[in-house]
C-alpha cells in the first residue's frame, strides 16, 4: 500500500464520518462540497472535513483510493458512501438518516 493510501486509510479509520472535500465545513470552495457539508450539517452530525486543496497528493489519492474521479467524497464508519448526488438522493429520500441511524451516529 502506498504512503497517500495509508494516509487517506488512517483519516477514514479514525474518523466515524470523513468528507473529502474542497476547502473546510466553515468554508466549502466548491457548491458540491458545500451540498454535502450542508446535508450533514441539517442532520446535526459531527464530521472530520479533509480539505483536498491543501493536500495534491491527498487530492488525487481519494479519488485514485475509491475509484471515483470527483470531489467531494463521503466515508461513513470506513464505508465510501457516494459523491455529491449520491449524497442529495439519499437524503432526500430519509436513506442517508437511516444509515447514520443504524451506524448509531444520530442522537
Amino acid at each position: 500500500m502506498s504512503e497517500i493510501n495509508k494516509k487517506i486509510k488512517d483519516i477514514i479509520d479514525s474518523n466515524n464520518i470523513v468528507l473529502f472535500m474542497k476547502g473546510t465545513p466553515e468554508s466549502p470552495q466548491c457548491g458540491f462540497s458545500m451540498a454535502v457539508s450542508n446535508i450533514l450539517k441539517h442532520l446535526k452530525v459531527g464530521f472530520e472535513g479533509v480539505n483536498v486543496l491543501e493536500n495534491n497528493e491527498i487530492r488525487q489519492g481519494i479519488k485514485d483510493y475509491t475509484d471515483w474521479p470527483t470531489i467531494p467524497q463521503l466515508y461513513v464508519k470506513g464505508e465510501f458512501v457516494g459523491g455529491c448526488d449520491i449524497v442529495k438522493e439519499m437524503f432526500e429520500k430519509g436513506e442517508l438518516k437511516k444509515l447514520l441511524e443504524n451506524k448509531s451516529l444520530l442522537s
